[in-house]
């Protein structure tokens, strides 16, 4: 099995992109005409794949969304990932995090039933809870650090007797931990102004970044403050801005089409800022 890092790097020179697409398919949002289909999320996940693989560095898939969905769910997801290219990575959206034989399970479940090649760890619970999900090369983990939502306030932002955040904390932390090179942090495109010193802090982690698109983050100011020497380092997420463009029949065109407008504003920034 190559290292994580090389195949997500391999990824992102293949596709020249540095999207990252979330599948967060919801029955309620999907076009119409697929809720007549056997497997309604499966054919919506589907047909949102052949538009944008080859465009893509990455899918994210939000567990929660198939979880959702009962047993059949979770027989969906395995469905979806088995059309996924293999050359693309894929990331379970879980955001775990449980005592350490927990977290040995969770890390079975996900990294090889599911064969996702990394997976959205929570910190809290310390080093025992992370080290299942980065014990190997070939697979990988995003720690959450300084997330996107307005109630991640309550917690990271707070400072500590040292004087760091705590979002500081957790990634120092994951720094320490990073032995592999398969270790990232999630950080939200709504911090942007916190990116800069995030990644003077840690120069060689990459960052799956979520927040563009829906939730207003900027593209432009996010990218010149997150991407590494390389001009890669990043992994911008984008959701429901590209899955629910539209509801009609012809939905895949409107996949397709921002898909390509969300790769080609990355690139123009990431190609024409100094980093």
């Amino acid at each position: 099995m190559i290292p994580y890092s090389q195949k997500l790097n391999q990824s992102i020179l293949n596709s020249n992109s540095l999207l990252c697409l979330g599948l967060d398919p919801d029955l309620e949002k999907i076009p119409h005409h697929l809720l007549e289909t056997e497997d309604p999320v499966f054919e919506f996940c589907k047909a949102v794949i052949e538009e944008s693989a080859s465009s893509v560095c990455a899918y994210k898939l939000n567990i929660a969304f198939f979880a959702a969905l009962g047993e059949r769910g979770w027989s969906t997801m395995r469905r979806v990932l088995s059309v996924i290219p293999s050359g693309v990575v894929t990331i379970a959206d879980a955001k775990v995090g449980d005592i350490g034989n927990s977290s040995e399970k969770w890390a079975s479940t996900y990294l090889d039933e599911f064969a996702f090649d990394s997976i959205t760890v929570s910190p809290y619970m310390g080093t025992d809870s992370v080290e299942p999900f980065i014990r190997r090369p070939g697979k990988g983990a995003f720690l959450l650090a300084l997330t996107s939502n307005p109630g991640s306030a309550d917690f990271q932002v707070q400072r500590l007797d040292d004087g760091r955040s705590l979002y500081e904390s957790v990634i120092d932390q994951a720094s320490a931990w990073n032995k592999h090179g398969n270790l990232g942090i999630v950080t939200g495109a709504t911090r942007s102004d916190q990116l800069k010193s995030i990644r003077n802090r840690v120069p060689d982690m990459v960052f799956l970044i979520p927040g563009i698109g829906a939730q207003g983050g900027d593209l432009k100011e996010t990218l010149a403050n997150s991407l590494d020497k390389y001009r890669r380092g990043v992994l911008i997420n984008v959701g429901r801005d590209i899955l629910y463009a539209s509801r009609d029949e012809n939905f895949r065109a409107s996949v397709a089409k921002r898909t390509g407008d969300y790769v080609a504003a990355i690139n123009k920034v990431r190609f024409t800022i100094t980093v």
